[in-house]
């Protein structure tokens, strides 16, 4: 009888080590199609007043209107943009800053970066890492702003997030149905899926 038992908690040990590797599987996979299929927009705001606070909306919706001349067609395409003319970016904010009677130092940079959950109206990304640009005004100790720039995801609302048809297809030519569901979706269901990927993707980074 003993053995027996023994032999079913190995069983069950078994089972649960079998079910973890697949999530965790399932996990990466998603998370770094996901991630390599966006190009993010980060700006950080000198200091959590309404004044700064205000610039940085106002820094942001100069670096869109930038964005907006370019139609890009794969993130690659918006990523060497973004590599190539970081002194563009640097130098619209700067004037930004200034034409608002402001002398804070910018900086800009290219990179990988930690995004939190972020739940736009139609569309969720998960929390990971993402290649942005990224934008600190003065001290960067403010609240920060993020978005999608590539497919664009960008609007002037913070809680925007509408996905367009036309960004829709980009992702669908990146993306597996069942992974733009999860992202897209809101019915119950992929709410758990996407949950548990959250789990997850936070117990791996926090591994890091």
């Amino acid at each position: 009888m003993k053995i027996n038992f023994k032999r079913f908690l190995v069983f069950i040990f078994l089972i649960i080590c079998a079910v973890l590797i697949s999530i965790t599987s399932y996990v990466s996979a998603f998370s770094n199609d996901v991630k390599n299929s966006v190009l993010r927009l980060h700006i950080i705001a000198n200091s959590d007043s309404n004044v700064d606070q205000s610039l940085k909306l106002k820094v942001r919706n100069k670096i869109l209107e930038e964005m907006e001349k370019n139609n890009f067609s794969s993130k690659e395409d918006a990523v060497k943009y973004c590599s190539e003319n970081l002194d563009k970016f640097k130098k619209i904010a700067e004037n930004v800053v200034l034409e608002n009677g402001f002398s804070y130092p910018i900086s800009v940079e290219l990179g990988s970066f930690y995004f939190p959950t972020k739940n736009y109206s139609n569309v969720s990304l998960p929390a990971g890492d993402y290649d942005a640009l990224r934008i600190i005004i003065g001290n960067g100790s403010g609240h920060n702003w993020w978005c999608v720039m590539f497919p664009p995801l960008c609007f002037e609302g913070d809680s925007s997030g509408i996905i367009s048809d036309e960004s829709k297809n980009i992702l669908e030519n990146e993306l597996s149905e069942e992974e733009l569901s999860l992202i897209t979706s809101e019915e119950p269901e992929y709410k758990v899926k996407f949950k548990i990927i959250e789990i997850f993707n936070n117990l791996m980074n926090n591994e890091k």
